[in-house]
């Protein structure tokens, strides 16, 4: 026994009871239909003409089913004659490289092989002007601003890090997506308070300045499934997205328990969230941009996520880590963002522990404003996923009491291998 386990050696981990949370669940039947039904009845498709070459913005966050979304918007902009192309759009991920934003998309399934057109990487980018209000300089990334057409595609939600009429979404994609490294780091330049208006002044700038065809909205729900999907001409982008985000935010997964001594994350990545953890289902945050709303004394991740590809980003959010997760950091991929987005809160290192079993058992002493002989413990196995939890014996009498909590198992205890670590 290490030092630092038999330090902890005395505190018990409690039995875990398995729960479901109930959230809405519309989602479209078949997402190719909805693509095409959302695109062919906007009308907007007449904006593009034969042998145009036409940039797609391709994100690194995981949106669902997304190789399909982009091989179909492909087939059909290949239908008008156009040139289809992919753009990876994802401001400083991806170690801020191009080789590097290849492989992000291609760990999601997007290839050029599978969608069908070529995948345009590049970080560079062209200055096209500075906008009216704040003079703030406008990057694009140079292979879509050279294309004919731009035809934006992201998710709509809520942000980790800032609010306002528009968080992530289209507009947020035009100017930090498009606008790589260089541009992301303009946009982040100012305070995150002022981030939603920022992107607001940047985003009609772009509209004005450049082709964008239209945007392709996408919303999920709390099972990370496609709920809805909008086509939006260009420049109507910042007028419509509004209505959008306030949709998404009905459908954001959330833990409907409010108060709790320890979360358990069985990974965190940024292919879950930006800060690796999604701030509004945890409610801790990366800057003072959102009030913070303390749910929880202690914030525990077990491992780093294959598709992050080292990058920890978020990992301040923590309070204890484990060496698995350490031993995976790719420390370059996760200080490029915290530099570029100047969100102090996401970079500290947490507290490094030998295995699952003694970072679990720190965390309950580190309660020192609970009940630590009987705490109060979730777990999950990511912010993207959080309609199955394990909940301790002590949450067990208010989860009966509540609605949207079913319960699915009597209390056991966790099993962990010979090193200390979960099966």
């Amino acid at each position: 026994m290490s030092i630092l386990s038999a330090l902890v050696s005395d505190f018990e981990i409690p039995k875990m009871a398995k729960v479901r949370q109930h959230f809405p669940r519309k989602a479209v039947a078949d997402v190719k239909d909805a693509l095409n039904e959302a695109v062919r009845s906007s009308g907007l498709l007449g904006r593009i003409k034969p042998n145009q070459s036409i940039a797609i913005t391709a994100s690194s966050r995981g949106l669902a089913n997304a190789p399909i979304i982009y091989r179909e918007i492909v087939s059909i902009l290949k239908e008008t004659g156009a040139k289809p192309f992919l753009v990876p759009a994802m401001g400083s991920h991806g170690g801020a490289s191009a080789e590097g934003q290849v492989k992000v998309l291609a760990n999601l399934g997007i290839t050029e092989e599978f969608c069908g057109c070529p995948i345009q990487s590049s970080m560079d980018t062209v200055l096209i002007g500075r906008t009216e209000k704040q003079n703030i300089p406008v990057y694009i990334d140079a292979c879509a601003l050279a294309a004919d057409g731009i035809v934006l595609v992201n998710r709509i939600k809520p942000h980790t890090s800032f609010r306002g009429p528009v968080e992530s979404g289209l507009a947020k994609m035009a100017v930090i997506g498009l606008g790589n490294q260089k541009g992301a780091d303009e946009c982040h330049s100012f305070s995150m308070k002022k981030m939603s208006e920022n992107i607001l002044e940047m985003s009609d700038y772009i509209s004005r300045h450049c082709n964008i065809c239209f945007g392709i909205g996408i919303l999920e729900n709390a099972f990370d499934e496609t709920s809805e999907i909008v086509c939006i001409p260009g420049e109507h982008v910042t007028e419509q997205e509004p209505a959008l985000l306030k949709k998404a935010f009905e459908l954001l997964p959330q833990i409907y328990f409010k108060q709790y001594d320890v979360l358990i994350l069985d990974e965190i990545g940024k292919n879950i969230s930006g800060p690796g953890m999604d701030c509004n289902v945890v409610s801790r945050y990366t800057t003072d941009a959102i009030a913070p709303d303390p749910r929880q004394e202690i914030i525990t991740v077990l491992d780093l996520s294959k598709e992050t590809y080292g990058n920890a980003h978020g990992m301040g959010l923590a309070n204890i880590a484990t060496q698995r997760f350490f031993d995976k950091i790719d420390f370059t991929a996760t200080y490029v963002n915290p530099l570029t987005a100047l969100s102090i809160g996401s970079f500290a290192m947490p507290m490094i522990l030998e295995s699952d079993q003694v970072a679990i058992q720190a965390s309950i002493k580190l309660c020192v404003n609970s009940d630590r002989a009987n705490p109060k413990i979730i777990r999950a196995k990511n912010t993207m996923h959080v309609n199955e939890l394990l909940i301790s014996e002590a949450l067990l009498p208010e989860a009966k009491q509540m609605p949207e909590i079913e319960i699915l198992s009597q209390p056991a205890y966790m099993e962990f291998d010979a090193q200390g670590n979960l099966f």
